[in-house]
């Protein structure tokens, strides 16, 4: 690769945006992985308990998705950067003393926390990408986003090395909000997209959510986005922070879901870096998604029917599937290239996060499934909708591949 590309690669904006990203896939993940022992801890149900406390985080990021998205647009990618990371760094760091808070509606407390934590998380991920690619050369946005994501979604795995070496849960939260409050100070130095800079003083329309819903293509091509990323948050939603659901009927004496974060994340961090070069060979963005849809379907149903038996092969699965649904980054550069300069954050920044924000109803749904069939039938069910119109959307949604970004809607 020539020097020049290089530098494009590894420039600031790229660095600081992949180092947001770890500090966000750090702190959205580290309740699922303290789940168990901080609810148990806190004298609360991790089942019933736990699971309203994490739809309440979800619904955080689909909210903040929307008003982080909308904020990028008007007032530019960078307020957001700095805005997104104070509120859920703060959030993170409040999480850490809920040992100390009244034990009357504690549950409520912590989902508030949580929620707050959603919101501020919400914007990291949408201005990261798109000021990465709005800043990068149309030949190397793949690759560059791909390196954000790559890298980020390694603060899973740190996530989980930081608890079991802290031996605390309330300690990895403050860990998780001061590593935020550490990365703001880094961002200083970093300068506004002159894509949005153009625009900035125009007479453009700016951050019009609603207008994603007043023209039909516009709609459709919105819809899409969100629908290829369903899958992943299906996978990591269910297979991974429900593990422990699994292992009575795959005959296994238990699962634990943070070791199967840290393990599927692994895979994730790989997924997105292979990601982005696929994509470069392919010539599209598109089928590269949708070779990866293919490759998880295949490593799901393994997991599922194929006499998974220890506790170390599913981890290993969960790595497989990892790898899959490791497109995280090439999806949400195909919703940023989709899309005018004037709405490019808001589709950006809200289409990751109503996918996350879509989770709570795939649990409902996994939920009621199981009061009829079987742990593995029910998620098989799920899993099935989502794949269909996760794999119909990547197949049909138009190709960005090269696309020129300076426009608007």
């Amino acid at each position: 690769m020539q020097k020049s590309a290089l530098s494009h690669l590894f420039s600031f904006p790229v660095i600081i945006a992949a180092l947001g990203y770890f500090v966000d896939i750090f702190d959205l993940l580290l309740f699922g992985i303290v789940r168990i022992p901080s609810l148990r801890d806190l004298g609360l149900d991790p089942d019933t308990e736990g699971t309203f406390i994490l739809n309440c985080q979800m619904i955080g990021l689909l909210i903040g998705g929307v008003f982080w998205g909308v904020f990028g647009d008007k007032r530019g990618r960078l307020s957001v950067l700095f805005g997104s990371i104070l509120v859920y760094s703060l959030a993170n760091i409040a999480c850490g003393f809920l040992p100390y808070f009244p034990k009357e509606n504690l549950t409520y407390s912590y989902a508030v926390l949580r929620f707050i934590a959603g919101v501020g998380l919400a914007g990291e991920l949408g201005a990261g990408i798109t000021l990465v690619s709005e800043s990068l050369p149309k030949n190397l946005r793949a690759i560059g986003t791909s390196i954000v994501a790559g890298f980020g979604l390694m603060g899973a795995v740190a996530a989980q090395l930081i608890v079991e070496l802290s031996g605390e849960w309330s300690v990895s939260y403050i860990f998780g909000g001061g590593l935020g409050i550490l990365l703001l100070f880094l961002r200083i130095r970093v300068s506004e997209s002159s894509i949005y800079e153009n625009i900035e003083n125009t007479a453009v329309s700016r951050g019009n959510f609603l207008s994603l819903f007043t023209q039909r293509d516009r709609f459709i091509r919105y819809v899409k986005c969100v629908f290829i990323g369903l899958p992943t948050w299906y996978c990591i939603g269910i297979l991974v922070l429900l593990a422990n659901q699994f292992a009575h009927e795959l005959d296994i004496e238990k699962i634990q879901p943070g070791k199967a974060v840290m393990w599927s994340y692994i895979g994730v961090s790989l997924g997105d870096f292979m990601s982005g070069f696929i994509s470069h060979f392919l010539k599209s963005r598109k089928m590269a998604i949708f070779y990866m849809l293919i490759f998880t379907v295949i490593g799901i149903f393994i997991l599922l029917y194929g006499g998974v038996k220890t506790e170390n092969r599913y981890y290993l699965l969960s790595v497989w599937i990892g790898i899959g649904v490791g497109y995280w980054a090439m999806f949400v550069t195909l919703a940023a290239e989709q899309f005018g300069t004037n709405i490019r954050s808001t589709v950006t920044t809200s289409v990751p996060n109503v996918v996350r924000g879509l989770l709570p109803i795939l649990i409902v749904s996994f939920d009621f499934f199981k009061k009829y069939f079987s742990v593995i039938t029910s998620a098989t069910i799920v899993g099935g909708i989502v794949f269909i119109i996760g794999l119909y959307s990547a197949y049909t949604i138009s190709e960005t591949h090269d696309k020129d970004l300076n426009f608007v809607e």
